[in-house]
Order: C-alpha cells, then structure tokens, then sequence
C-alpha cells in the first residue's frame, strides 16, 4: 500500500498519477462535501494586510459559535498548524489516544500511546485526545471528558482536538476554557464549512499561553479571505442548524448501504464512516480502480475510512463500485 494514502487524506494528484484515473470522487477526508455555498460571494479586501480589529472579529464570532469566552480564542491558518504550534510552546510529555490523528503523535515531547480503556493509566499526565476520534469516529460525552480534565492534575493539561465537533455541539468542552484550567481546546472551520482550502481554524487556552501563541504566529495569521468567509459564515446559524441535520441524514443513508452489504460501521461523526472490511486495502485498491479514493490505514489493515459522497449521483457510484467485484 503506498503511503501517500495511509499518512491521511487528499493526495487526488497523487492518486492520477499511480491509478490513471480523471474522474475521482474523492471519499478520503472527513470535509463535508456541502460547502456553505456564500464564500464566493463575501466581499474580501485584496489589497490591503488583514485587517487587526478584522481578525478579532472573526475571533468574536467563533467564539460565539463555540460557546466560549473571546479571550480565549486564538485564529490560526489551519488546525494542524495549532496543533503543531501549541505542542512546541507546551514543550511538555504526555500520552496520546490510540487510535489517533496522526499529528497527535507528534506533539509532545516522548509522547506514547494509550487505549481509552486504559486512560486511567495516564492520570496526572498530559493527554492528547479527539472529540469525535480520528479516525474511528468516538464520540465522548461531556461528563466523560470533565473527568478526565480533573484527572490531569496539577501538572497535566488535556489537548482537545475538536476539529469535528460542530456536529456535535452538546459534546464540547470549549465553554470550559479559562485562565485556571489545564485545558486547550482545537477547532477547526474547514471540515465542517466544506472549505478547507481556506486554512482556518482555533486553538482556545489560556489567555498566556494564547499570548506566546499569538507572538510566534507574528502579525497577519491569517488572510482577510479567510477573516472575511469565517465571520459571515459563523454567523450564519440558520445555516448551521440545517446542515447537522443534513449530514446527519447522509450519514444514516449510507450507514444503511453499507450494512445491508455486510460491513460493519463504527463511530458517530457523520461526516466520515469507519467500516471493518476484512482487507482494507484490497477494498481500497478496487475502489481506486474505479476513480473512488478512500483513505486505508497501514497499522489497521481491515479499516476503510469513508467521507460522504454528497450526492445522489456520487452516493450511487460508490455503491455501484462496492458492489463491483470484477
């Protein structure tokens, strides 16, 4: 199995070039395939730096649609690059959750992993974990994770990665962000948004440590387009409202395919389905054949992990492919 495809999703150039196929329904990421469909028409300031009080506002409304304090929200270009950024500055060791993001595994210092049934393992520690998991889609309740930040201690902090919580707003911790807790929360806009290609998203901590983030960052984070395009479509909750429930109805229906075929679906983000397949990449190999691109998991070999199709046309191609064994 080549790489590419194991280390996490996209890589559709890649997939052209060694399967030589056009036509691809990309099924690799978890980005809803229902952008919301205003960015083309918000107006952006191309000439000028991002704007300061811009960027604050954008803040503002974040932090409106997460349930959190403004003070307490941090913009950066892209999840992954607070991830990143946050681990540095912690310069800390800790456990992360196995399975996980891969990222994860990189962010602290010495870092090793541990099974949820043992997380208790890890108490007094720092902890990285995802709400909902990444990439088998668990989803822990609220009382679930105050638990687990009171077991951190005084000396653990946990890292929430958040980046597919906006299905799921009862499930998040981001309200529970202050100076005096051991708790940095990630979000991300892209996945939920359907425009990842924007580059935008949230670490929400701590106002000093949100201060030596803001510091390494340095000045213009994050492009007007993606100030411009995050704020109205924050605040846009009509919008937000129907597409949990959109996604939602997706997730069933082909939840439903795919059980009526034999496999065996786990998690409970809608925005991607986890099946067990037997040989994950065989299944990925015969879907490739056919220009569907999925993502398989070199340490999980009976995994196929599967985005949404979108559409009735592409819903109807995937099944067609998965029923074609020849």
């Amino acid at each position: 199995m080549p790489n590419r495809w194991t280390w996490h999703g996209g890589g559709l150039s890649a997939a052209r070039a060694h399967f030589g196929q056009e036509d691809w329904l990309d099924l690799s990421t978890g980005i809803n395939p229902h952008a919301w469909p205003h960015a083309a028409v918000t107006p952006v300031d191309w000439r000028g730096l991002p704007d300061e009080q811009a960027l604050r506002e954008v803040e503002q409304a974040a932090a409106t649609h997460f349930g959190c304090d403004p003070d307490h929200v941090c913009a950066v270009p892209g999840t992954e690059v607070g991830l990143r950024l946050t681990g540095a500055l912690r310069n800390d060791t800790g456990r992360h959750l196995n399975p996980t993001y891969r990222t994860h595994t990189e962010m602290l210092v010495g870092s090793s992993p541990i099974t949820f049934d043992a997380l208790a393992q890890a108490d007094g520690e720092s902890l990285i974990l995802a709400n909902p998991n990444n990439p088998d889609g668990r989803l822990l309740d609220r009382a679930t994770l105050l638990g687990i930040l009171a077991r951190r201690g005084r000396s653990g902090w946990l890292l929430l990665d958040e980046a597919f919580a906006d299905a799921h707003p009862g499930h998040t911790l981001a309200d529970m962000v202050e100076d005096d807790h051991r708790l940095v929360v990630f979000r991300s806009f892209g996945k939920f948004f359907g425009l990842a290609g924007l580059r935008l998203g949230f670490v929400l901590g701590p106002r000093d440590l949100l201060a030596r983030l803001r510091a390494t960052l340095g000045a213009w984070p994050v492009s007007a387009a993606a100030i411009a395009i995050g704020t109205a479509a924050y605040r846009d909750s009509g919008w937000i409202v129907a597409m949990r429930e959109r996604l939602r109805a997706e997730a069933a229906e082909l939840d439903a395919h795919l059980g009526a075929r034999g496999y065996a679906v786990t998690g409970a983000c809608p925005l991607f389905r986890l099946i067990e397949c037997g040989d994950g990449s065989a299944l990925f190999e015969r879907l490739a054949r056919r220009g569907i691109l999925t993502r398989p998991f070199e340490q999980h070999p009976g995994w196929l992990r599967l985005g949404l199709p979108g559409s009735r046309e592409a819903l109807a191609r995937f099944i067609a492919a998965l029923d074609d064994h020849g």
